[in-house]
């Protein structure tokens, strides 16, 4: 078993666009605060830290005008554990909305959330 001092939680936002539309979006959906304040809402499950599980969940999310998440779904598993973490720190997390000519509409976005502990030298 690993003796883990710390939990990283690297959290990589990419931005990318699943909706069927003519025109693209002149921005995409993106957290209010920046990705430090998605990270605050992640709790690394202690199940899956006793396992020693690792990896990048993959949490594809649909906001609404309002920059509120109306529908999260995994697009990449890691675990059942991590797997809903991933959801419920997607879910805290308020968005600015996406903007299509100079107007707010519903967009989707895809975050990737890793999942790593670190061991004790």
């Amino acid at each position: 078993m690993r003796n883990v001092i710390k939990v990283i939680l690297i959290v990589l936002f990419t931005s990318v666009l699943l909706m069927a539309q003519e025109k693209s979006l002149d921005e995409t959906p993106k957290p209010i605060g920046g990705m430090s304040e998605l990270a605050k809402n992640i709790v690394y499950p202690e199940a899956a830290k006793l396992a020693g599980v690792e990896g990048k969940v993959f949490v594809k999310a649909t906001i609404n005008k309002d920059g509120k998440v109306i529908k999260c779904e995994i697009a990449r598993s890691v675990s059942k554990e991590c797997d809903e973490a991933a959801i419920n720190a997607v879910k805290l997390t308020k968005f600015h909305p996406a903007v299509m000519d100079g107007k707010k509409v519903v967009g989707e976005v895809t975050i990737p959330i890793m999942f790593k502990l670190k061991e004790k030298c």
